[in-house]
């Protein structure tokens, strides 16, 4: 897993981890907005590098293998912990673990585990990996059908298509499957000041499940809808908006 930093001279760490599907650019657009005023930690998470010989492990190893790295460069106190759909997995977990001081953190449609039964949780995992594997075949062109409701540009859905070309399929196996069935202890306890879950009204069906959830196991989350937003369309679309969030977010 390779670590990419910006603001290094900064004192004030944010974690920002990727979704899946995507890789670590997917923060690119908010970058020069932080970088002045925070130290950005932006994991490249194991199987969305190209040519690292990578495939992806499990929400679980990354996650302590994330910790870990943190603890090792001094990174002992977060500002704020990060994390979108598959990167919101990560975060949940290093919240559970509670390795590290984190003082605020953001679930921007995170994925929870499956509270259903295990043949019920595969069948859902082989649905979601062909649904992906088609879309290595298909392109651009099912791309712009499958997120017609969202408004991503032209330029978006091609860099995503120009991804699964290279995207291997154990990597997209284990995406979904260890996303939707990572472990959890039975009760959370974390020392996370303030934790905040955003979604979009558009995928607000989609998460119930996730947003069922967090309020058991994370109570203390407060839950923001983002109005005419899809699944992980704030950094995408919306880049001067996150920044100014995660700005009040850890000033406030």
């Amino acid at each position: 897993m390779t670590v990419h930093e910006f603001g290094k001279e900064n004192d004030t760490c944010i974690v920002l981890i990727h979704p899946s599907l995507v890789m670590w650019d997917y923060f690119e657009r908010v970058i020069p907005l932080l970088e002045k005023d925070y130290h950005l930690i932006i994991p490249a998470l194991p199987g969305y590098e190209p040519r690292s010989g990578e495939d992806f492990t499990s929400v679980e190893q990354i996650a302590d293998e994330l910790a870990s790295w943190l603890n090792a460069h001094e990174c002992h106190e977060i500002a704020c912990l990060y994390g979108c759909s598959m990167g919101g997995s990560v975060v949940t977990k290093m919240l559970a673990e509670n390795k590290l001081n984190v003082y605020t953190a953001v679930l921007d449609g995170g994925i929870t585990p499956y509270q259903l039964p295990w043949i019920i949780t595969r069948l859902i995992a082989v649905k979601d990996f062909c649904m992906i594997s088609l879309g290595k075949i298909g392109g651009i062109r099912l791309l712009e059908k499958a997120f017609a409701t969202d408004e991503y540009s032209k330029e978006d859905l091609q860099y995503m298509a120009d991804i699964f070309k290279w995207l291997s399929y154990k990597t997209i196996w284990r995406t979904f499957e260890s996303c939707n069935n990572y472990q959890m202890p039975a009760q959370v306890h974390t020392n996370c000041r303030s934790i905040q879950y955003w979604y979009g009204d558009k995928e607000k069906k989609e998460r119930r499940l996730d947003l069922r959830y967090i309020r058991q196991y994370l109570p203390e989350t407060k839950f923001v809808c983002m109005k005419n937003l899809g699944h992980g369309g704030m950094m995408l679309q919306r880049s001067e908006e996150t920044a100014k969030r995660l700005r009040k977010l850890i000033e406030g």
